[in-house]
């Protein structure tokens, strides 16, 4: 295998199972724009009334073209309490197919029945984010290839620009019609925004919306479209709503985190970014919650209203905007119910997708017009990299989700995260993985102070002599060690078992695999 390195001195293969790779050049160094996917166009031929509606899984099949080696995507807005993944890759699997490659935007602990159809050679391996035991299992080289992890923005691109080829979306939808139109806020399984599968459905051979809510045509919103749809297939579930809030979509009680997140807020206010109409993005982590709980204190103590903020959306967020102090939420996907229900009843709460949110080859996206974005990680060095994909152990545990596309587009990205976790230090001279390079990346806060990159000097100066506890990083690292010590490095073979792209499809950093 030829390995080349890339412009953060990170060693990755030239080419990889057949494929060509582009090494990452830089976070603005896009390496061509692609050129948009084209699929064939069916024609409606049949007169009379359409109704795409099909009652069985058998049935589903005969109207579908399968073979081995096939791409079947899946999205993931019902997360943890998903029902479709396992059952639709369970059912392929036992018609004997072979070496499919499964395309979820995210995957989950409740997935970890795939691994059984890793070993077994029905899933060759997966392109898309992945934690659980499906992350272990690529970790220790399972998979017949390597996975594939890009962000939310990177996914829609490669799907656009061709670079993922869909031979089948299967979409959960908690409410569609019998032409396909389909949306996320109406029945049972309600989950909020779908608009993650929207390139799927744009772009995929063949299009099945399975839903658990067939209600009498105009489904509305439409916000998939059944002009993109083969096939709506009706079952008993597609999934358990309430499983869409995880220990990570938790506001923390930790005062360490507490402790985090109230100087994030600080920092936010002292750098002048706290003005009206300012814009913002929080993660989903505990910090990030807390940290937006902050923000809107201070926000209703100062009178000042954001415009809008973006990404996934939470009952802080919902009642910030219930209270006046944002105009609107632009929603990518619902993270507790409470969001649901407001994304279905609020029209200043707007559905929105990865293309118009985060897709670098498009004429602008929302993340460049973020003020700030607040964002948690599992290592970061001294080069401000960060990586939030492995642990320290090397094991492949976390996606990238909208993390790399808020970082590279706001104007202020600032990393929240505990000194260290277990005893285990979250800075490290080199991370174990780059998910995003440092010249992203301009603040980082934990409870041992704040480190400013040296590239935002202007930040620096906004901020002196506010009474903040200032740092660099070297400092905070040697303040870490000391309580720490300096941790082993993981045993890591030289086989790569995953590529991490950037947005633009380089490839900035490799998984490889853990050693017993």
């Amino acid at each position: 295998m030829q390995w080349v390195e890339n412009a953060l001195g990170r060693r990755v293969p030239a080419e990889l199972d057949g494929r060509r790779l582009k090494p990452f050049k830089g976070a603005f160094q896009d390496q061509g724009g692609g050129v948009m996917a084209q699929r064939l166009v069916p024609l409606t031929t049949t007169p009379g009334r359409i109704d795409k509606v099909v009652r069985s899984w058998d049935d589903l099949w005969k109207r579908l073209s399968l073979r081995d080696g096939m791409t079947v995507s899946f999205h993931h807005h019902l997360r943890n309490g998903d029902f479709l993944v396992n059952e639709t890759m369970r059912r392929l699997a036992d018609l004997g197919l072979k070496n499919l490659v499964v395309a979820p935007s995210a995957l989950f602990p409740v997935h970890d029945g795939l691994v059984d159809l890793i070993k077994s050679g029905a899933i060759s391996h997966v392109e898309g984010s992945m934690n659980g035991q499906v992350g272990v299992a690529c970790s220790k080289g399972l998979m017949k290839k390597a996975a594939v992890l890009r962000s939310h923005g990177g996914r829609y691109r490669a799907i656009q620009d061709g670079d993922l080829k869909i031979d089948l979306a299967v979409i959960a939808a908690p409410a569609a019609d019998c032409f396909g139109n389909a949306n996320g806020v109406l029945g049972k399984s309600a989950f909020g925004p779908i608009g993650i599968a929207l390139a799927d459905s744009l772009f995929a051979d063949q299009v099945v919306v399975v839903t658990d809510n067939l209600i009498p045509f105009p489904c509305v919103p439409m916000s998939i479209s059944g002009l993109n749809v083969d096939h709506v297939l009706t079952v008993d579930s597609i999934g358990d709503p309430t499983k869409i809030v995880s220990g990570t979509t938790k506001l923390t009680r930790s005062p360490t985190q507490l402790n985090i997140a109230d100087l994030a807020t600080r920092f936010v206010e002292a750098a002048g970014i706290l003005r009206e109409g300012f814009s913002f993005q929080g993660g989903a982590g505990g910090i990030s919650l807390a940290f937006t709980q902050f923000l809107g204190e201070r926000m209703a103590a100062r009178g000042i209203k954001a415009s809008f903020s973006v990404g996934g959306t939470t009952g802080i967020l919902v009642d910030l905007m219930k209270r006046g102090l944002i105009n609107y939420v632009t929603d990518g996907q619902s993270f507790d119910l409470a969001a649901v229900e407001s994304l279905r009843d609020n029209p200043r709460h707007v559905e929105i997708d990865p293309f118009i949110s985060y897709c670098q080859h498009a004429r602008g996206c929302f993340a460049h017009m973020v003020d700030v974005a607040v964002l948690g990680a599992t290592e970061i060095d001294l080069d401000f990299n960060v990586n939030v994909n492995t642990h320290s152990d090397g094991l492949l545990l976390h996606g990238i989700g909208g993390f790399a596309d808020a970082a590279a587009g706001a104007g202020c990205t600032i990393i929240t995260a505990p000194s260290f976790r277990k005893r285990i230090p979250i800075l490290r001279e080199k991370v174990t993985t780059v998910t995003a390079p440092g010249e992203v990346i301009d603040v980082v806060v934990t409870e041992r102070g704040i480190a400013i990159n040296p590239r935002r000097q202007d930040l620096l100066e906004k901020v002196k002599g506010r009474g903040l506890p200032l740092v660099t990083l070297p400092q905070l690292m040697d303040q870490i060690h000391a309580l720490t010590g300096i941790p082993d490095a993981p045993r890591l073979g030289d086989r790569p078992v995953a590529l991490i792209e950037w947005r633009d499809g380089s490839v900035i950093d490799v998984v490889r695999q853990v050693l017993d």
